[in-house]
């Protein structure tokens, strides 16, 4: 399988401009106490301090701050619950990595704004294609979600995750969506597949096999697929234990054009990217 050429690309975070010509990762820090994957949650200050440093010095250029778990049969946080994990987790980030860049991962236009304008979150990172969650969602798919009236009006930028279960559908949701966006005037957007959102182990696979179709939209893809279901289900092994899985995921989703790997075990998709740029480098270098 040939490493899939990446695209030129540049996202505006907090002033500065960071290159995804070649892949990076964004490191995961969950603020909660019910997140799918224990050994990611992080509450007390030192905790937070610690995996946030941990984060950095592994080699990732993003940290992606959720206070809100969604993982299936959770408890969905109330908004206040949200906002005061991400309060005390963002300040004490700012506080250990004052130059970090950082992603709020959330579905809430009120909590956006709070990460965005009191502790200078960078980017939006929603898994709810604008929708909402549980008994916030919309109901009305004319309707502009309010969450992309948000990150319009904050000038950040927005990753835009998908529900839908199958490319063709992902493709005519992400145009339409995007277009909305742009005509809002908003031009860094970032496109996530959303394993694990709304699809079956089958369907994850196969929106995988196809993940190079994104780039038919010219935007940045981001994957997430760190120690999640697809791995686990169909090794029969938990969260745990599928470090190995979840590298070979990362490995595969970066041969088919993934710019951003969100990851919990940020050293190993790091080196994961390395191989993966030599490879590409050597592979245009190759004669036959």
């Amino acid at each position: 399988m040939a490493v899939e050429k990446q695209l030129s690309c540049t996202i505006n975070v907090g002033g500065h401009l960071l290159d995804l010509s070649s892949p990076v990762v964004m490191g995961i820090l969950n603020a909660t106490p019910d997140s799918f994957y224990a050994a990611s949650r992080v509450q007390a200050e030192k905790d937070i301090a610690v995996r946030a440093e941990q984060i950095i010095a592994e080699g990732a250029a993003i940290i992606d701050v959720g206070g809100c778990s969604t993982r299936p049969g959770s408890t969905l946080a109330t908004e206040k619950e949200e906002m005061e994990r991400l309060r005390f987790a963002l300040s004490t980030i700012r506080k250990s990595q004052p130059e970090a860049v950082v992603s709020v991962d959330t579905f809430r236009p009120d909590v956006a704004r709070m990460a965005v304008e009191e502790y200078g979150a960078a980017i939006v990172n929603d898994i709810s294609e604008g929708r909402g969650w549980g008994d916030e969602t919309m109901h009305d798919e004319d309707a502009i979600p309010p969450i992309f009236k948000m990150v319009a009006h904050l000038k950040v930028p927005y990753i835009l995750t998908s529900v839908k279960s199958d490319m063709k559908e992902m493709l005519l949701a992400f145009s339409q969506e995007t277009r909305m966006l742009h005509n809002m005037g908003l031009n860094d957007i970032i496109l996530d597949p959303g394993f694990g959102f709304g699809k079956d182990l089958n369907q994850n696979y196969i929106i995988l096999s196809q993940l190079s179709l994104l780039k038919t939209l010219g935007l940045p893809v981001l994957v997430g697929v760190s120690r999640k279901s697809m791995a686990t289900r169909l090794l029969g092994c938990n969260a745990s234990e599928a470090l190995n899985a979840t590298t070979a995921l990362h490995a595969i989703a970066l041969m088919k054009g993934a710019a951003i790997l969100r990851a919990h075990d940020v050293k190993e998709a790091v080196e994961t990217c390395r191989i993966m740029k030599k490879l590409s480098s050597v592979q245009s270098e190759a004669t036959y």
